[in-house]
């Protein structure tokens, strides 16, 4: 507990020394930048940090890396939060090695589900929350790993662990390649078409492209069409970091490696390219390399959107900006425009609610400060009165939103300010 309380008092500190033009956000930053350490983190028997997602209990493992995210950049400052962030690793790493088709982790092996009639391959863990495949899960512990190994130089995270992880994670994309041949399913009775797989939970027919089939989105809900593509530009892009790093006795697995993200690379050039309505190419959402794409974005990260974020795509580069073009659209589905806010949302959330990770986004991508900070004023603007930052608000009543307390777009909103930060000091405007 007094860990916690000087890290507190150390990031609300940092706050108060890097003060953003606009009180509101300036307070939700100072308030919220401590959230995820201290309301959501806890330190394991085994020295590893397990990381909650909010008013959920259970880790995901996506949710948990963008959760602390912001945290990385705030080392040299903030020691202390080192050997944190290198514990929230370890924890999400052994979870992997746990069940690598699973998302979403307890802190304890409770027996805790979110479903307990959930049919799959195999037996839910007590561990396990729920065992829905997402892609992005098993990239979210490479992504810390190259983030902290990016801001510290401290190699030692690439041990025996973290290679044996990876050799898991690198063979179970292999195996989704060739999903019919995987033995996953995931079935979820008396529920919404989007939260369990259909033909039998087996997910609707592909044909082989190369790409790492997905069972469900980001936002946990299911694929409509198998190649999730912001996905697998997540994928590419941590496996690409990963392979200078790699033992240099490991040849075998810089040769798979290498011919994965050749794979992914040459299946969204074939595949995941498509005429979008403005005429223009642009980038798919899913395909199935039957012949169908979604054209749509989610709010959800990994999203078309957040790619040059995640350093999966260049942010002036023409594809992406026809495609954010699109995105920010009611030519996309899932763009709402509101008196109060507007913005992308999710399948997830009721519709005409703008999810503020996306907002968010939306300003991380964006190239000047004065962006940036639109989009912080903008969600400073629309919590309900609350100070947090929901999962979805809707448009025209930011009273109305979802969850409480989601401490992923917390950290999201930190992450832009932060950003915002930085984006001002390159343009010396403090």
């Amino acid at each position: 507990m007094e860990e916690k309380s000087a890290l507190a008092t150390a990031l609300m500190d940092y706050a108060d020394a890097h003060p953003l033009p606009d009180a509101a956000a300036q307070k939700m930053f100072r308030t919220l930048l401590p959230d995820a350490l201290v309301k959501a983190t806890r330190r394991q028997p085994d020295g590893t940090y397990f990381v909650a997602t909010g008013d959920i209990p259970a880790m995901w493992l996506r949710d948990a890396t963008f959760q602390v995210l912001p945290y990385v950049q705030l080392i040299e400052d903030i020691p202390d939060l080192k050997p944190i962030l290198g514990g929230v690793l370890r924890r999400e790493l052994a979870f992997v090695r746990l069940d690598p088709y699973a998302n979403a982790f307890n802190e304890t092996p409770s027996g805790a589900h979110w479903r307990a009639d959930d049919e799959s391959d195999c037996p839910l863990s007590p561990h396990v929350w729920e065992r829905k495949f997402e892609i992005d899960s098993l990239c979210a512990p490479l992504l810390l790993a190259i983030n902290l190994y990016a801001e510290t130089g401290d190699a030692s995270i690439f041990d025996v662990d973290f290679w044996a992880t990876f050799t898991l994670i690198l063979t179970t994309f292999e195996q989704e390649q060739h999903h019919e041949q995987s033995p996953y399913f995931f079935r979820r009775s008396n529920t919404d078409e989007n939260d369990t797989l259909p033909n039998n939970g087996l997910g609707n027919p592909i044909a082989y492209t190369g790409l790492i089939w997905d069972g469900f989105r980001p936002s946990d809900n299911r694929c409509e069409y198998g190649f999730h593509i912001p996905a697998n530009l997540l994928a590419k892009t941590v496996l690409t970091h990963l392979l200078p790093l790699m033992p240099v006795d490991e040849l075998q697995l810089v040769k798979r490696t290498q011919a994965l993200v050749t794979a992914i690379e040459q299946g969204v050039i074939k595949h995941a390219i498509q005429t979008l309505p403005s005429g223009e190419q642009g980038l798919a959402y899913e395909v199935d390399g039957l012949g169908h794409a979604r054209l749509m974005d989610d709010a959800n990260v990994p999203s078309l959107l957040s790619l040059p974020f995640l350093g999966a795509i260049a942010a002036d580069d023409p594809l992406y900006l026809a495609t954010r073009a699109f995105i920010l659209s009611l030519q996309n589905h899932y763009y709402y425009q509101g008196k109060r806010l507007s913005g992308v949302g999710s399948e997830h959330t009721p519709p005409q609610y703008v999810w503020p990770i996306a907002v968010a986004m939306e300003g991380l991508v964006a190239t000047s400060a004065a962006e940036k900070m639109a989009k912080l004023r903008l969600i400073a603007a629309t919590t309900g009165g609350t100070g947090q930052c929901h999962e979805g608000v809707q448009k025209d009543d930011p009273a109305q939103y979802t969850r409480t307390w989601f401490s992923w777009a917390n950290m999201t909103f930190c992450q832009l300010a932060l950003d915002v930060g930085h984006q001002r000091e390159k343009e010396g405007l403090r």
